[in-house]
């Protein structure tokens, strides 16, 4: 901690300028407090066997839980749907009593936390498949990259990623009935809602591109064929959840995991029109142009131009993630490009993040040695404005949280 602690620190936007983002915000039934949300962030923390959440999960999102909103980690439906080590599912009744300890501890801090709901698709490997099967995905295309997998050793290790197999159209509804099963265990653990992953290069977001999509029957071709899974995935928690506790996350233009489509703007203008018929709590989207604002570059004309469309085809609440400081992020409400802005990497080493927007303070650097695998170090050990100045107990460590 103390390399952290001695870090060059950045300082937030201070004053009138970040004044968008401490504006309340009615999301579904959901009285926000500001529009400072924290956006999911796999941690790989999961307790070993069976990716069940730990106790420290507990401590971590109820230290975030002044964020508007806290969309959990990517849980995934299924043992099917893994693709990392050490990553939390929701299909296990032990799984679901560990996210249930989480929720009541966000909810007792006064929080929201909606669950992700997750599956990979074909990043993922036999190492990480229940009886070593193959990855399952819409066609039998291998990704580019490398799979992190627990080794015989118990450590992570990056392994070539392998064949997928294709999908069989009979398979179809069984996919569905992983998430509807998972979102009734969310519903079971307490969680406010649920937001269905069908972004950055994962199955759902696999049907709906065209470079992973190469199907030939009623899932493939037209856009409304590659997004009809996605569509299914909807309806069928609809029931569970109702539409306004119901989130979508989606990545047009993205380039994570291998993804990509010839037509990005037709694909995704359709599926943002479509999603706004279903009247959900909002629409998540990860930021076209991440690349270059974190890089502090003009965003790229092309990805801006997405942003307007989304903006256009969806009715609801439009969330965007990636790439924000405190004064971009309060440019783009001000200008009406999303109502909520969600922080990733910000959150994981200022769990107090509005608090220091609000006051210009200094944000803790965080140390990236630490985001996958691990346990209290790099996850709860970072300080609060608070805990700084003494006037709070210092930040979680083991003892009362494992």
């Amino acid at each position: 901690m103390d390399e952290i602690a001695t870090a060059t620190r950045p300082r937030a936007t201070q004053g009138s300028d970040t004044d968008p983002l401490f504006q309340p915000y009615r999301l579904g039934p959901f009285n926000l407090r500001h529009r400072i949300m924290m956006a999911p962030l796999t941690r790989s923390r999961a307790r070993q066997p069976g990716n069940v959440p730990s106790s420290l999960a507990a401590c971590y999102y109820a230290q975030r839980a002044s964020a508007a909103l806290i969309v959990s980690e990517a849980t995934q439906v299924s043992m099917q749907g893994q693709g990392y080590a050490w990553t939390p599912g929701i299909h296990s009744r032990e799984q679901v009593e560990a996210w249930q300890r989480v929720a009541k501890a966000v909810r007792e801090a006064h929080g929201l936390i909606f669950n992700q709901l997750w599956h990979v698709g074909r990043i993922s490997h036999p190492a990480l498949q229940p009886d070593n099967m193959l990855p399952v995905a819409p066609s039998a295309v291998i990704p580019e990259g490398k799979a992190f997998i627990e080794n015989e050793r118990g450590e992570g290790e990056l392994v070539p990623f392998v064949r997928p197999r294709a999908l069989n159209i009979e398979e179809m509804p069984y996919i569905v009935a992983q998430y509807e099963r998972a979102a009734r265990n969310a519903q079971a653990a307490d969680f406010d809602g649920v937001e269905i992953h069908a972004a950055n290069g994962y199955l759902l977001d696999q049907f709906i591109e065209t470079g992973t999509n190469r199907r030939t029957d009623t899932y493939g071709g037209p856009v409304e064929n590659r997004a009809r899974l996605l569509f299914e995935v909807a309806e069928a928690l609809m029931p569970i959840w109702g539409p306004d506790r119901i989130g979508v996350r989606i990545s047009p233009m993205g380039k994570l995991n291998d993804i990509h489509d010839e037509n990005p703007e037709a694909t995704f203008g359709y599926v943002a029109e479509r999603l706004s018929d279903y009247g959900f709590a909002y629409l998540h989207m990860v930021n076209p142009a991440l690349e270059q604002m974190q890089n502090g570059q003009e965003p790229d004309p092309k990805a801006m131009n997405m942003v307007r469309l989304i903006r256009k085809k969806y009715k609801g609440t439009l969330i965007v993630a990636g790439g924000f400081q405190a004064d971009t992020a309060a440019k783009w409400l001000r200008e009406g490009m999303a109502d909520l802005i969600a922080f990733g990497r910000k959150f994981i080493a200022n769990p107090d993040l509005p608090e220091r927007i609000r006051l210009g303070a200094p944000f803790n650097v965080d140390d990236p040695t630490t985001y996958y695998g691990g346990g209290e170090k790099g996850y709860t050990d970072y300080p609060t404005l608070a805990q700084d100045r003494g006037e709070q107990p210092k930040a979680c460590v083991d003892q009362r949280w494992r």
